[in-house]
């Protein structure tokens, strides 16, 4: 039987927003900027399993068979550079990933076959999408190594949450400062919510949970 990892449900609990004033508090830059789901209902939290891709050589290598390799509940994290002129993920691998349980798929640069997705409900988030293959035009380069997503560098294990707002990384070695940080972050943000409701003041409900610099760095 698999031991539930504890960060993952405390991540999961959280949204991207709190998470990321969580990181800029402690100064780590952990937004994949630019990455969107391919629907605003999709939500993933996982960690990651990291591809880095290339230009295609001569003779060309594979956009990659790695799939069956990919620990179940892991994020599939490709790092394509940011292009958007060759895809690395289509429907083949969505209903491999979704039947295997694969938490979702992040991708700088562009996925297709965007309707299984939808169908299936699997989260893929990508900078944006196409129908144009990726094959003969990049090549994986290698596996299980730190990629970068968005401007956000992605080491293998680091932990990943996706909302409709985006996806944010947890480096692995700082995921125990950033979730205590998101949690009271999200706690102050819900008592100011709470004290609006019961009549007060917004002004005065902020300043007194210090809103205005939750994500401010401290010294």
């Amino acid at each position: 039987m698999q031991t539930q990892d504890p960060s993952i449900a405390r991540a999961n609990a959280l949204d991207t927003a709190a998470i990321s004033d969580a990181l800029d508090r402690l100064g780590i830059a952990g937004q994949c900027l630019n990455i969107h789901p391919r629907d605003p209902r999709f939500g993933l939290v996982g960690r990651a399993f990291t591809v880095l891709y290339g230009p295609a050589g001569r003779p060309a290598g594979t956009v990659g068979d790695y799939i069956d390799d990919v620990p179940p509940g892991s994020v599939v994290v490709l790092d394509n550079g940011g292009r958007e002129n060759a895809t690395v993920w289509g429907d083949i691998l969505t209903e491999i990933a979704h039947r295997r349980g694969l938490a979702g798929t992040v991708i700088d640069g562009a996925c297709r076959d965007v309707a299984l997705c939808l169908e299936l409900g699997y989260p893929v988030y990508s900078r944006s999408y196409s129908m144009r293959t990726g094959k003969d035009r990049v090549q994986v380069e290698a596996v299980g190594i730190a990629v970068t997503i968005g401007e956000a560098r992605v080491a293998p294990g680091d932990l990943l949450r996706g909302d409709a707002d985006g996806v944010v990384v947890i480096p692995r070695e700082h995921e125990t400062d950033v979730l205590a940080a998101a949690e009271s972050i999200s706690a102050s943000e819900d008592a100011i919510r709470s004290a609006v409701r019961e009549g007060r003041r917004l002004d005065q409900a902020r300043r007194e949970q210090g809103y205005h610099h939750l994500q401010s760095k401290r010294t």
